[in-house]
């Protein structure tokens, strides 16, 4: 680890910072944080949060590689001086910009709040909404991107793994909904959880599309706005209900 740190009185003037991790072998950003004091540094070097409930995250995998080529990470201060109530949302937005990052948690409403073309806000917002309160168990697993929503198919090949998951709770669902920018578009019947194969400490699950009648309580013609807080993805791409 590099002997780099912040003096007592940068600290104090600094607050609250966002910083992105740089691989020094192709200039990518890899992961995105916000922090305050030495935070940076130590994430650089790898020494703190290296260890997921899993195992090994791929942000540590990553900083491993570097470290073993020979090399240091790079490190730089996005902004700094973010008020408290705002630094997450300044977080969120870098992590929005930088696609393929390592980061275990995508940013704090980036599936409700994150880019969207114009069309899709209007979309958005024009949709009815959820249920509130369902009676079934769930697990809502957000993702990133969708090829073609119109087709059931291609959302279950999108949203049936790989994920770090609480599988005991996941074996309890009664159903697996899949949700794309706070909007449910796809419910699925599990047959079974499966270890993935590919990505050690993580799940993926073969099903099927939900009946007729289920799909219409919580997908709708054109997706449902989900607004339970309990339901709704805010970091974590996997949340569950009742389960």
């Amino acid at each position: 680890m590099s002997d780099i740190s912040f003096p007592l009185e940068v600290i104090d003037k600094i607050g609250n910072y966002v910083y992105r991790l740089i691989d020094p072998r192709n200039g990518e950003t890899f992961y995105v944080g916000r922090g305050q004091g030495n935070r940076v540094f130590q994430h650089a070097a790898g020494i703190t949060e290296g260890m997921s409930k899993d195992g090994l995250s791929d942000k540590s995998d990553r900083i491993r590689e570097i470290k073993n080529a020979g090399l240091e990470v790079i490190h730089v201060i996005h902004r700094h001086g973010i008020p408290d109530e705002v630094v997450n949302h300044v977080e969120a937005a870098l992590i929005d910009a930088y696609p393929g990052l390592t980061n275990e948690q995508g940013g704090e409403g980036s599936g409700s709040y994150g880019p969207m073309h114009a069309d899709e806000i209007i979309r958005l917002y024009a949709l009815p909404l959820m249920i509130e309160k369902p009676e079934h168990k769930l697990v809502l697993i957000n993702i990133n991107h969708i090829s073609d929503r119109s087709s059931k198919d291609s959302i279950y090949k999108q949203v049936k793994g790989n994920w770090r998951i609480s599988i005991n709770r996941a074996r309890q669902a009664d159903f697996v909904i899949a949700v794309y920018r706070g909007v449910s578009i796809g419910v699925f019947k599990v047959s079974s959880w499966l270890a993935s194969i590919e990505h050690e400490g993580r799940f993926c699950f073969e099903g099927e599309s939900a009946s007729q009648e289920i799909w219409n309580m919580y997908v709708g013609e054109f997706g449902l706005r989900i607004t339970n807080s309990e339901m709704k993805h805010i970091q974590n791409p996997v949340r569950y209900w009742k389960c």
